[in-house]
């Protein structure tokens, strides 16, 4: 028997609710459904939970959407994947969630020119507390959450209070699009390859006022690791362009594509969970948005990314960097953000 054999077949749970569902004609510029048409392939190959891990996965859609799924299962099989144990492809939530050990949440209603982080809110709540009771009844009790639909911080909060049972360390959203993207600023203005790069944070939230951190970022030099802050010939970059470059990241890639950014959305989800799982390398952090239990002096009980190291499927919050006084009042202006993203959204449940 192959030793992959003899490991636990991990169910994953991929949510993804098309734009069809709001009488959207254009569905194939759902940036939901992408990031999960770019993700599947991955999972499937191991790029997520490693090359030895055999896959169930689940596909939840609306039922309009039911025949797209039919049609990425077919795909699945034909791409003859070895890890990939079966696929089940469902409209039906309580099916999807049955048993699943990961939850992948990718849907929900897109972002309309002129919405705010309140109308998302508004719209997508009620999708979101309804998966979390399905979770809640169905999933295995020790089931991870990732959210990716944006505001993804504001929707785990929901998703844990609603799903109470699973721990809280097990709920997270998704900071390491930006956090990568914040590599990739880096590695291009100092002209080293990306993999030499290491240790920046994403403070927060994605929103507007998103903050990417290069104070303590490494590189890798050959010899050794030096400080991002002594590479830089422009110290006030990191300050002004840097942040800007990231921020803008989604919009230049949607001009220029003329499509979301599914691809590497569907890379940092599969980051994400690898290192979750997996364990992050020695000496390196990653940003995820994890619980708060206060570090940093931020408010307890918040989805907030910090710079975390993971080991053997547990997160811990790097402990013990310093923050200027310009970081410290980035990482206020989020943290306000999210305690009024929270506020508005209980509203709407009540």
């Amino acid at each position: 028997m192959e030793n992959s054999e003899l490991l636990q077949k991990i169910v994953v749970l991929l949510v993804c609710i098309h734009m069809e569902l709001y009488g959207c004609r254009k569905r194939s510029r759902c940036c939901t459904s992408q990031i999960g048409y770019a993700l599947v392939p991955m999972i499937a190959r191991g790029a997520m939970l490693g090359p030895d891990q055999p896959i169930i996965l689940h596909m939840l859609d609306i039922e309009a959407a039911s025949d797209i799924l039919k049609g990425v299962k077919m795909e699945l099989m034909d791409g003859a994947f070895p890890l990939l144990k079966d696929v089940i492809t469902t409209t039906d939530v309580i099916q999807a969630c049955k048993g699943v050990d990961i939850a992948i949440m990718l849907g929900g209603f897109p972002r309309m020119k002129g919405m705010s982080n309140k109308d998302l809110i508004k719209k997508n709540i009620g999708i979101y507390k309804a998966q979390a009771s399905a979770l809640e009844q169905h999933a295995d009790p020790n089931c991870k959450v990732l959210v990716v639909s944006h505001p993804g911080n504001t929707y785990a909060l929901i998703l844990k209070e609603y799903a109470p049972s699973i721990p809280e360390e097990n709920i997270t959203s998704l900071a390491r699009l930006d956090h990568n993207r914040a590599l990739c600023q880096l590695s291009e203005n100092l002209n080293v390859h990306i993999g030499d790069v290491k240790n920046v944070i994403m403070w927060g939230s994605h929103s507007s006022n998103q903050y990417p951190d290069g104070n303590h970022a490494l590189v890798n030099i050959g010899v050794g690791h030096k400080s991002v802050k002594e590479l830089v010939t422009d110290n006030h970059w990191l300050n002004t362009e840097f942040i800007t470059n990231v921020q803008e990241r989604s919009e230049a890639i949607i001009k220029a594509r003329r499509l979301s950014s599914a691809l590497s959305t569907a890379t940092a989800t599969c980051d994400h969970m690898r290192d979750w799982i997996l364990g992050t390398p020695k000496g390196t952090w990653v940003s995820m948005g994890v619980y708060s239990d206060g570090s940093y002096g931020v408010q307890p009980g918040l989805i907030y990314s910090f710079p975390v190291t993971c080991e053997k499927g547990q997160w811990s919050i790097v402990q013990g960097l310093k923050i200027d006084e310009f970081a410290r009042g980035k990482m206020d202006a989020l943290e306000k953000e999210l305690i009024d993203e929270k506020t508005f959204a209980h509203s709407c449940l009540h």
